[in-house]
């Protein structure tokens, strides 16, 4: 088994099935080393499955097999790039008061309309509008389920960061990825289920977005950085692998010794198990992250030679995501590099900033798109792409846009979902979400269906409650499933 299907909970009036840990909580303390076992085979178990059809053990038949998360930092513009607004244009200088109700924003520095100062046009055979900031992505438009209605319940970067990696806009909560760890494990025993590649900038917030909260630790994000050693201290010690498995193994018989005498500790399994994926990444990870050996062609299509540094960094973190996919990672984050502003977060100089973070991550997220297709994989790869929010209408002073989590747009593509549809709308200024509202709960509960999982249904018992991702809310957002 490779995570915790058979624990969750069924429905009212039907028993539970204990899982593992819940079994060793009531059962005697001897049987602590069934916990060590269990730990070690956990991986193991994973790869041996039948692909072709999903886990066993899944709530309906999975449409994709991992995640692809590319995190838009600070909150990218939705009239700039998805969702074209042309009153903004006509009204370009106005007092928005004069317009629309305006509510009070992050700075409460609320300028004139500001239309935007690119085109948007219709691409590709569905005609579905995309921004010139993205000219590559936009080739790839019919492959872009574009969700224009999100809405977000915190304007502020941190809790709405916790918001959308966690479904709560408080700390401590465990990460959509730990959820996936936690629920489907890794299709390969030699990688964990959940990474992040760090381009440069981790979100405010900072890695607790990517904890394993109250699921057991072994469940957080391993973080990878840009580079060629992106995990420190991962490099085998030369000349000596049989003295460390040695030292390995004799640690591991002193963790089982200490299972054995005090019963389950959550806490200790989860550091056998991160010893145990350590020592083997250390076989797995040089060749993974070593992107030498792909052609010159799929180098150049994700952009490693170009002339900005921000696109060559993203473009590897890119082929990177590709490769682990292929090797049986669950969930990739990936972060944005540094372009020298302040994520996408331009509160002022929107034109510079903006036009900087699309020359990062454009190319390399069209090349992303197009190497998963030619390779048969993007129907199993579910890729997102999303910030924490939006930004306003008008302007935050004079050349910028203000937070704005009343309506804005991300895109999916894969995985499941239809392709050159634009979903939902917000009013005619972009300003609030009007038609077929998705929140971050309806976005996770969506992601989990699309992997096999009914999200109400993937639970941990913690605090007196079976809790889950998307708490007591979440609706998969139908229309937009192929």
């Amino acid at each position: 088994m490779t995570g915790n299907l058979h624990g969750w909970s069924c429905g009212v009036g039907m028993p539970r099935v204990l899982n593992r840990r819940s079994m060793l909580d009531r059962c005697a303390l001897g049987f602590g080393a069934v916990a060590f076992s269990a730990l070690n085979a956990r991986n193991g178990a994973a790869a041996s499955l039948d692909t072709s059809t999903g886990l066993v053990g899944l709530h309906h038949p999975a449409r994709a097999r991992a995640v692809i998360f590319l995190y838009m930092d600070g909150g990218p513009s939705q009239v700039d790039t998805f969702d074209p607004k042309p009153l903004l244009d006509k009204y370009n200088g106005r007092n928005p008061a004069e317009l629309f109700k305006v509510d009070p924003t992050q700075f409460n520095n609320v300028g004139k309309v500001l239309a935007s100062p690119w085109k948007s046009r219709q691409r590709g055979q569905s005609g579905l509008p995309v921004s010139d900031l993205l000219p590559e992505l936009a080739r790839h438009a019919d492959k872009l389920c574009v969700v224009r209605s999100m809405v977000a319940k915190f304007p502020e970067h941190t809790s709405a960061n916790y918001f959308l990696h966690t479904g709560s806009g408080l700390q401590g909560r465990p990460s959509w990825g730990a959820w996936l760890s936690y629920g489907l494990g890794s299709f390969n025993r030699d990688l964990p289920g959940f990474m992040v590649l760090n381009g440069g900038l981790i979100p405010p917030g900072g890695l607790d977005n990517f904890n394993s909260g109250f699921l057991p630790s072994a469940h957080q994000a391993s973080v990878l950085k840009a580079g060629n050693r992106p995990v420190a201290n991962i490099a085998a010690v030369e000349g000596r692998p049989g003295q460390q498995r040695a030292m390995l193994n004799l640690s591991a018989r002193l963790d089982d010794e200490h299972l054995r005498a005090f019963g389950t500790h959550p806490e200790l399994e989860a550091a056998i198990a991160n010893q145990e994926t350590a020592f083997r990444m250390q076989a797995s990870m040089p060749a993974l992250v070593d992107v030498t050996g792909e052609s010159p062609a799929t180098r150049a299509l994700y952009g490693m030679d170009s002339t900005f540094e921000p696109t060559r960094i993203y473009a590897q973190q890119c082929l990177l995501a590709r490769r682990l996919v292929e090797r049986g990672a669950r969930f990739i984050e990936i972060t944005c590099p540094n372009v020298g502003f302040d994520r996408w977060d331009q509160h002022s100089a929107l034109k510079e900033g903006h036009e900087k973070n699309c020359r990062a991550v454009d190319q390399p997220i069209a090349g992303l798109l197009q190497d998963l297709e030619s390779r048969g994989m993007l129907d199993e790869t579910l890729v997102v792409f999303s910030g924490e929010f939006g930004r306003t209408p008008f302007a935050q002073g004079g050349d910028g846009r203000d937070h704005n989590p009343q309506g804005f747009s991300i895109w999916m593509a894969g995985g499941g979902v239809r392709g050159g549809m634009a979903h939902g709308a917000t009013d005619e200024w972009g300003y609030r979400a009007v038609q077929d509202k998705v929140e971050v709960h309806d976005l996770h509960a969506t992601m989990l269906h699309l992997l096999g999982i009914d999200h109400k249904r993937l639970t941990m018992r913690w605090g007196g409650r079976d809790m889950r991702l998307t708490d007591v809310h979440g609706e998969v957002v139908r229309p937009i499933l192929a």
